[in-house]
């Protein structure tokens, strides 16, 4: 295996900037939202209530805590890797685009993004855990609209 060119390299920070802005300006648009309206009235795909379903019977007794999310036990354990990678793979295909694209996702659903609660996730673990966050209500309290 050989090491990347200076140019190669170059073209790969340039990537992974243009992808830190898209997941920046995704995370700020989607915070705007719950600013504008009622999170529980919010919908993020034309699918929402059947992830929350699959969600909620795929991860049964060790379905993640969405309000204060817990990265190492939630999402990077050997067995909760393996659980939402055949959990994500079922929305290939066009169920939902982009659903293996790179987001942001607060940790304290309570709390603004920032560098201290932010995670990096898929876009699909993005949308499971905010229609979650959204239909218990953990994300009215950032509407400003009451």
């Amino acid at each position: 295996m050989s090491l990347p060119s200076a140019d190669e390299l170059e073209q790969l920070q340039e990537i992974e900037k243009q992808w830190a802005v898209k997941a920046m300006h995704h995370a700020e648009t989607y915070f705007s939202l719950l600013q504008a309206m009622d999170g529980s009235k919010l919908k993020l795909t034309k699918i929402d209530d059947e992830i929350y379903v699959d969600f909620m019977s795929t991860f049964g007794p060790n379905v993640p805590r969405i309000d204060i999310l817990d990265e190492a036990k939630d999402f990077k354990s050997p067995e909760m890797k393996e659980k939402w990678r055949n959990f994500i793979n079922r929305y290939e295909g066009g169920k939902v685009t982009d659903y293996n694209f790179g987001s942001l996702l607060r940790i304290d659903a309570s709390k603004e993004y920032s560098e201290d609660n932010t995670m990096f996730v898929t876009r699909m673990q993005f949308l499971t855990i905010e229609i979650a966050r959204n239909k218990a209500g953990l994300n009215s309290v950032h509407c400003k609209r009451k």
